[in-house]
Order: C-alpha cells, then sequence, then structure tokens
C-alpha cells in the first residue's frame, strides 16, 4: 500500500500547500495521534499547519517546511504500515534524521542486520531501540565495528543509554559472555559522608543510571538473576584493577571522572573477545582541583589508532527533554 502526494500545478503561485493521501484509515488514525497530538508535534517543529480532509492530509507553509513535513509524515506512515508504533520519539527522530532509505552497503562483523537499508535498529528483550540523530547513528555503528571507542558529548544525548542496548543485543545474541558496566565513585560536588549499610549499599547509588538503562532492555528478574550469576556486574571503577575482561562487554560510564592512572588501568583490562566503550561529558569534572580528567588524556594519546573510534555529540543531538539542549546551549555560550 502507498501514499499519493498531490502537489500543487507548478505555476499556481497562490496555492501553498501539499496534499498527501493514505489509503488505510486506520493507520492515518494512529498517524495524527490522540487529539491529533502528532499532527500538532510535525506542526509546531517545522512551523507549517496539518489541515485534515477525510483520508488526506494537506501540509500548508513555505516550501522547505512544506516538503519536510510531507516527507516526515509518509516516513511514519510507512513505519505504521510495517508494524511498528509512532510516538513522539519517533517524530522527533524523523524531523532530525529526515529520509534516511539509501543503503549503507555491507559490513564486517556479525551485526549486518543492524544497518539494513540504512536504519540502524538495536533489539533487546523488552523493545527495540532506534538512534534518534545522525550523531547516535554513527556512534552504534561505532560501537558495533570497533573493539574500543568513545562517546564523548552533553547529558541527554544517549550515550550511555545506547551503549548499554548494544551491550544487552550482544549478550542476547551470544557475542559476548558477559556485561560489566562501571563508573567512577565521585561525589557531583557533594559530602556525602560516610553511608550505612555493606558494600554494595554504598555504591549502588552511584551505580544507580546503569542500573535503570538495564531495567529498559530486560526484564527486571532476568536482571536480578544475571547479576546473582556473575554475567551482568555493575561495579565502581576502582574494583577494575587487576582483572582481564574477556569475552565481555564493557561500559564505563562518567568517564570524566577518572583519573589519568584510573584510565590506564581501566583500558589495559581489555581481554580477548571483549568490546570496551567510554562515555563521558568534559564540561562535567567532579575530580578535585588540579586532578587531570583520564577521558581528556585518553582523547589525547589514542586518537588516529586503529580499532579505536571517537564519537562526539553536542546540544542538537540531546534527546531528553527540549529545556535540556537548551540549558546546554546556555552554558555553553556561557564558557565560551
Amino acid at each position: 500500500m502507498g501514499i499519493n502526494a498531490l502537489t500543487p500545478p507548478p505555476n499556481s503561485e497562490a496555492v501553498h500547500e501539499t496534499l498527501l493521501e493514505f489509503p488505510d484509515n486506520r493507520l492515518l488514525i494512529d498517524l495524527c495521534g490522540e487529539f491529533d497530538r502528532n499532527l500538532a508535534q510535525v506542526e509546531h517543529k517545522l512551523s507549517v499547519n496539518i489541515i485534515r480532509r477525510g483520508n488526506q492530509l494537506a501540509v500548508v507553509g513555505d516550501g522547505d517546511a512544506r516538503g519536510q513535513a510531507a516527507a516526515v509524515l509518509q516516513q511514519l506512515y510507512a513505519r505504521l504500515e510495517s508494524g511498528k508504533t509512532v510516538d513522539a520519539g519517533d517524530i522527533d527522530s524523523a524531523i532530525r534524521l529526515g529520509d534516511s532509505g539509501d543503503g549503507t552497503g555491507t559490513r564486517d562483523g556479525d551485526q549486518l542486520e543492524m544497518f539494513k537499508g540504512g536504519q540502524v535498529e538495536i533489539k533487546t528483550r523488552k523493545k527495540l531501540i532506534e538512534p534518534r540523530t545522525e550523531a547516535q547513528k554513527e556512534y552504534v555503528r561505532s560501537l558495533f565495528t570497533n573493539e574500543l571507542a568513545f562517546g564523548i558529548g552533553p547529558a541527554g544525548t544517549g550515550k550511555t543509554y545506547l551503549a548499554v542496548a548494544v551491550a544487552v543485543n550482544m549478550f542476547i545474541g551470544g557475542h559476548v559472555d558477559k556485561i560489566i558496566l562501571s563508573r567512577p565513585a565521585v561525589e557531583a560536588g557533594e559530602r556525602l559522608g560516610f553511608l550505612p549499610g555493606d558494600m554494595k549499599e554504598k555504591v549502588d547509588p552511584y551505580m544507580q543510571p546503569l542500573y535503570d538503562a538495564l531495567g529498559d532492555f530486560l526484564p527486571g528478574k532476568q536482571v536480578a538473576k544475571l547479576i546473582e550469576e556473575k554475567r551482568i556486574e555493575i561495579a565502581p571503577l576502582a574494583f577494575m584493577r587487576g582483572r582481564t575482561l574477556a569475552n565481555a562487554f564493557v561500559v564505563l560510564d562518567e568517564a570524566q571522572n577518572a583519573t589519568t592512572m584510573q584510565m590506564k588501568m581501566f583500558l589495559t583490562r581489555l581481554g580477548e573477545g571483549s568490546r570496551m566503550v567510554i562515555t563521558g561529558d568534559r564540561t562535567q569534572v567532579d575530580l578535585p582541583r588540579g586532578v587531570n580528567s583520564g577521558l581528556a588524556d585518553a582523547e589525547n594519546l589514542l586518537k588516529g589508532i586503529d580499532k579505536i573510534s571517537f564519537n562526539y555529540f553536542t546540544a542538537k543531538d540531546v534527546v531528553r527533554h527540549p529545556l535540556v539542549a537548551a540549558i546546554i546551549e546556555a552554558y555553553d555560550k556561557a564558557d565560551a
């Protein structure tokens, strides 16, 4: 089933609308969303008006915006035709990425199915993850094709979330035997004192974002069982010393808070059959004054080495609340 696009005559300057015809009314209802909220999101993002006329949508606005909005609606309808759903995140992704129907060609490795038709999809037990920006797409490709990858950028850009999703995908696919998630146990400018409880209870508050990410991709009971069997480990960076991490997918989060010596220690844990991802935000270093960030040193020392990739994110890649991007840009301007 297809979509009929009825564009105005080329010589008609008085008409500034594009008509799109959708043959399946049920899918059209899903495309519009409850109370037409999906259409409202496209209108707001692209500064157009969308008018529903039976099984047609009329897109009214300037030429470029009108064309982009029409392409987004067609892309979302095709997504519905394939059996997928459409939510606010999918609309945001379609607007950011545009039509990405070009193929990517063949690649080395076992994850070719992730890149069919130019799309990048990460399958986990609970959901299908799709990168929402070009930077995120390139980052995910790097995670599948490089043994050591760095993701550097501001908060809310999906660096850790996508890394954990890829870790879960490779684990359930049998490509690695275990998942190891780590971060430095550094207080964010606060003095928390002595925390009560055993060692696990003391460090769990620092590790909670990693537990949250895992919970999005695996059922809670399965996560608990895998942690009990030590097939998933969530531990502070200091616990990595002296180990060789073989046949594992290893993620170091908040790497800007690792010292130079800690970073060197961690990087040299890489063993046979393993993949390692380092994520961090250079603007949120919580180390004591005068202590160099190991992330900055690694970035300077390791660039240019084969099989090590560096992917960078900006405020444009933020996929949290829209205000987060505005906040990051405001701070960047102040720093500049």
